[in-house]
């Protein structure tokens, strides 16, 4: 069996796709996997998610990397696990909701900011810290965790963008977590899915323009 960091470490990239209606989820998901970015992570701001996470496990397989985000409850959890989901993200740490996420069997990852925060969310088992929102701190916020935590698997979300996503590699991150500079609400409320599918080429290092990550 495939380690599952392994994976999320080759996949490099989760979008997180928050859309207005399941078929803008989906189609945003087509956009972004064109584009050479298959880590999706549905979140469940999205109507219906569960409902998204299934229709994609079924139409793109093992061919990407699929889980549920902005998980909050333990029922959510279980929801996205039954779906099709092999990863769950929340934005927070909490013991009981780390525990439910657990349960599943899935890969978890939950948000944490501070060191107390990231200490607290490794003791509650979490197997990936979301440092969350990363742009407060930027990439060198995240090069001064990896000092007291050099063994813990960090994913900086929030102010990840094609011409810094180097930086943020070489900092320590085993991922990243890119949302509104790929996957805006601007661009899904007009529709404009070729141009999701080209930010997705530029952060997946498909696309030419300066600035794309290499």
């Amino acid at each position: 069996m495939t380690d599952p960091l392994a994976l999320l470490a080759r996949t490099r990239i989760l979008a997180v796709v928050r859309a207005p209606s399941a078929a803008v989820a989906l189609q945003a998901a087509d956009a972004l996997v064109a584009g050479g970015v298959t880590g999706l992570e549905i979140t469940y701001s999205t109507p219906d998610a569960p409902a998204v996470i299934r229709e994609l496990a079924a139409r793109y397989g093992a061919s990407i990397y699929l889980g549920a985000g902005t998980v909050t409850t333990a029922i959510e959890a279980t929801d996205a696990a039954e779906a099709g989901a092999r990863f769950l993200v929340s934005p927070g740490t909490r013991p009981e909701l780390t525990a439910a996420m657990k349960a599943t069997g899935l890969v978890v990852m939950t948000g944490a900011l501070t060191p107390s925060e990231v200490m607290a969310a490794v003791d509650y088992g979490t197997d990936v810290v979301k440092i969350f929102p990363a742009s407060l701190g930027g990439p060198g916020f995240l090069k001064a965790l990896r000092g007291p935590f050099p063994h813990v698997p960090l994913m900086p979300t929030g102010g990840v963008t094609p011409s810094n996503i180097d930086e943020w590699f070489a900092a320590g991150a085993i991922a990243v977590g890119a949302g509104g500079d790929l996957v805006s609400a601007a661009d899904l409320a007009a529709g404009r899915f070729d141009e999701v599918e080209r930010k997705a080429r530029l952060f997946s290092g498909l696309g030419s323009e300066t600035g794309a990550a290499a």
